[in-house]
């Protein structure tokens, strides 16, 4: 499908979740990404997926169905609809808190400190090493030697991020990797 179209399609979509839902059309915009078409002939509808939640809206002409429920997960909670009703104010703040909290990764002792070896778990960063570990797993492995040894950037870190979860603590120690990498292709 062409980028006009889809554009079209998402021209639509926005006016109708507003109309019908009173979402915002910025987070719409922000959210959702566009599936594919599914049925035929005049049962055909275009199918938008959130990136974060994978909750689903149906597009048919001008009239849009939230998925309620895909498969055996329910989707579309109560807080995943307010946050579509988010104001643009309420949206400005968010994201303003997202990009604090990544300066505050990005910036701490934990991160700089094993930077190099995260990265270096990457095959788009120039100085990948081959290991037996992806990226994720060698951060989780970090975290677990962190622990162990009571390291206090880790007992900081843990702190700020208000989670013990390793899983989760990787994770945020491999979001500044993803921007990083991002930056080395563009330049």
């Amino acid at each position: 499908m062409s980028n006009a179209k889809t554009e079209e399609l998402f021209d639509t979509l926005r006016a109708a979740c507003s109309r019908q839902y009173g979402f915002n059309p910025r987070r719409v915009t922000e959210g959702m990404r566009y599936v594919g078409k599914e049925g035929h002939g005049k049962d055909i509808v275009h199918v938008f997926k959130d990136a974060g939640t994978h909750s689903q809206i149906e597009l048919k002409n001008t009239f849009v169905t939230l998925r309620e429920k895909h498969g055996d997960k329910p989707h579309w909670t109560d807080a995943e609809k307010a946050r579509y009703k988010h104001s643009d104010a309420e949206i400005d703040k968010e994201i303003a808190a997202k990009r604090a909290e990544m300066e505050y990764i990005r910036n701490s002792a934990l991160y700089q400190d094993h930077r190099a070896q995260l990265l270096s778990h990457y095959k788009d960063w120039p100085g990948y090493q081959p290991s037996a570990h992806n990226p994720r797993e060698a951060a989780r492995a970090l975290i677990d030697t962190l622990t162990a040894a009571n390291d206090a950037r880790l007992t900081a870190f843990a702190a700020h991020a208000q989670s013990n979860d390793p899983a989760h603590l990787a994770h945020l120690l491999l979001i500044p990797c993803h921007l990083e990498i991002e930056a080395s292709k563009a330049a």
